[in-house]
């Protein structure tokens, strides 16, 4: 680890709390404070590794352009600053992004530590080709953008990979079956979690099933955008 790193981005588990690593406890032991998506929700995995007594301090959507100032300050006057999410690597649909770019613009040293992804985890388990793929974050609430960003990734050439609300994924399933029902696809859900499932099929199939099975949880979907688009 970096030690003159003043800022350090930490990946959190996905689900299972011993995924979290060697590095990624020393940091969070070593930090002056920890910047959290939602202290509560970080204080029960801080709590689990026996880390106690740090100061918790709130970096989420709603506050990050406020918020980034005052951790680039703090670090400047000497303070080790973690930096976590609710899961996964802190930038990914996820805040950090701002505060990255305030610390290469102010020049601040910081460091990214590896560690889980559900994104990455989802993509290996679908089984579809990974040498190539595009990350899409979360696909658009309104149906008619949704539907454009599913034909793109049909044709795409590439495996795609998004993150989807249950409450979506039946709909999102059945656009995609509408647009090229034989595409494979990947339905990964609740990674690293006791309930995990990843369900693999055409898109018609999946459509068929989780319209029958209203999911919960956390989901990814991965498709395989190398086949094109259906034509008749």
């Amino acid at each position: 680890m970096d030690s003159s790193a003043r800022i350090l981005l930490v990946p959190t588990p996905i689900g299972n709390l011993g995924d979290l690593t060697l590095r990624g406890l020393e940091a969070l032991k070593r930090a002056d404070r920890i910047a959290c998506e939602d202290t509560r929700r970080s204080a029960a995995l801080l709590a689990h590794h026996g880390i106690t007594g740090k100061r918790l301090v709130s970096l989420h959507e709603h506050n990050e352009q406020r918020r980034v100032p005052e951790l680039i300050e703090a670090a400047r006057r000497g303070e080790t600053i973690a930096v976590i999410t609710d899961a996964g690597m802190p930038g990914i649909s996820d805040p950090g992004y701002r505060l990255v770019r305030a610390c290469i613009d102010g020049d601040v040293p910081f460091e990214v530590l590896p560690g889980a992804s559900s994104l990455i985890t989802a993509l290996v388990a679908s089984g579809l080709p990974s040498h190539a793929f595009r990350f899409g974050g979360f696909l658009p609430v309104k149906s008619g953008r949704r539907r454009t960003v599913l034909e793109s990734a049909a044709r795409s050439g590439e495996t795609q990979v998004f993150f989807e609300s249950p409450h979506r994924l039946a709909a999102t399933l059945k656009c995609l079956a509408d647009i090229s029902p034989e595409t494979p696809v990947c339905v990964a859900r609740e990674l690293t979690k006791k309930f995990e499932t990843c369900h693999r099929g055409t898109a018609a199939e999946l459509s068929e099933w989780f319209d029958e099975h209203p999911p919960k949880g956390e989901i990814v979907i991965v498709i395989d955008g190398s086949a094109g688009l259906d034509t008749d």
